[in-house]
């Protein structure tokens, strides 16, 4: 059963995302905590791992 999940972005210099929509342009992304950091805060542990900049 598909779900049909939308990833929104409002990341400007991430290279997936479409800046017109606010949409990640994945189909997926994994989703990691920062280096060293297991604090259980979610804005340190909830970060965009499949994050490429923009050239």
């Amino acid at each position: 059963m598909d779900k049909h999940q939308r990833i929104n972005c409002t990341v400007r210099s991430c290279a997936f995302n479409n800046m017109q929509n606010q949409v990640c342009e994945l189909d997926r992304i994994t989703v990691e905590p920062c280096k060293n950091c297991h604090n259980g805060n979610p804005a340190d542990e909830s970060m965009c791992g499949s994050y490429e900049q923009t050239k």
